[in-house]
């Protein structure tokens, strides 16, 4: 190793609205030193996602905020430059939470060995093989429990999770329409995904377009932004419907009180089953889900596409692509080469 310093990014203040490069300070401090038990990690890729602004925010939640002053919290996939920990040699490649920043210290708690495939590229276990995966899978499986026939429907459709979840609703025998944020996504949905629908929600009328594109109303939404398009399909929702709650963003930057849904009620009149969910919440079954993933992946029934943003001093100005829909993919930093 010839790295000394350490670049990464501390949290300065809590972000109100979008995301600014000022709510974070820019730091470059000593490289550590592993001691007996640890490894330091070299991060290559990071993984941008929408729970990132969630962790950034003061209050109850699956996990505890970033506190001001720490390094900022974010999946990463890295190589181990050193090692005093028995379980992980040097050149092992690893993904853990170890944040925004070049090299990280890590005592081996919640640190995955990867197995290097050289007919995948690395940032397939962000795109598919990894917690996005997961998170589809889970999601979908277990809580929202797809039956053949059925009309599944996904908000952010083309995002990295959403995009999984209407590819394994079809695995599954289901009608899938997609909602996403322009035609070239909604293209992409159809033409190359196989989805049955697509809906542009900035520029066609959700109500009437899901009533085209669902004509026998909707049994299972996967629900990734809440607001006005959660409001939309609970009006349309079948009896025994599911309604899969995997993300919010729709409230992600809301700097006032977001309204509830006006059609809640229909949860009631169509007997509907909302749940929400974090993938860790079923890790008892990720053999099974990788197994099926690699699978489908290999068979050619799942695709997926990254957006890799170069350069580590971009992230807090990046992350804002989840937020305003230019993102095509899942979002990754990388770090640095392999």
């Amino acid at each position: 190793m010839t790295a000394t310093m350490n670049r990464l990014w501390r949290l300065a203040a809590r972000p109100v609205g979008l995301i600014r490069e000022s709510d974070f300070t820019w730091c470059q401090e000593p490289l550590p030193a592993p001691v007996e038990g640890q490894v330091l990690i070299r991060n290559i890729y990071l993984s941008l996602d929408p729970g990132n602004r969630g962790w950034l925010r003061e209050g109850k939640s699956y996990m505890p905020p970033v506190a001001v002053g720490e390094v900022m919290r974010g999946i990463t996939i890295g190589r181990v430059e050193q090692s005093l920990h028995p379980d992980f040699k040097m050149g092992d490649l690893v993904q853990g939470i170890l944040g925004w920043q070049e090299y990280a210290l890590s005592d081996g708690t919640g640190l995955t060995l990867l197995t290097e495939d050289p007919s995948l590229p690395i940032t397939a276990y962000f795109g598919v093989l990894g917690f996005i995966g997961l998170t589809a899978y889970f999601g979908l499986l277990f809580v929202g429990k797809p039956q053949a026939g059925e009309t599944l429907v996904v908000s952010a459709g083309a995002g990295a999770v959403g995009s999984l979840v209407g590819q394994i609703g079809k695995i599954k025998g289901c009608r899938v329409v997609g909602i996403a944020g322009s035609d070239e996504k909604c293209r992409w949905l159809t033409e190359e995904l196989g989805f049955e629908g697509a809906i542009n929600y900035k520029k066609d009328s959700l109500p009437s377009s899901l009533e085209k594109n669902c004509p026998q109303g909707v049994d299972i939404y996967f629900d990734n932004v809440g607001g006005e398009i959660l409001d939309a399909l609970l009006a349309i929702i079948n009896v025994n419907a599911r309604i899969v709650v995997c993300g919010t963003l729709a409230q992600a930057n809301a700097t006032e009180p977001v309204p509830g849904p006006y059609n809640f009620r229909a949860i009631l009149t169509q007997r509907a089953k909302l749940q929400g969910f974090i993938f860790t919440d079923f890790l008892e079954h990720t053999m099974e889900a990788m197994n099926d993933l690699k699978n489908w992946l290999d068979q050619g029934n799942l695709r997926y596409r990254v957006d890799v943003v170069s350069g580590l001093e971009q992230a807090p100005k990046a992350i804002n692509k989840l937020f305003d829909g230019s993102n095509k993919g899942k979002l990754i930093i990388k770090i640095s080469d392999l």
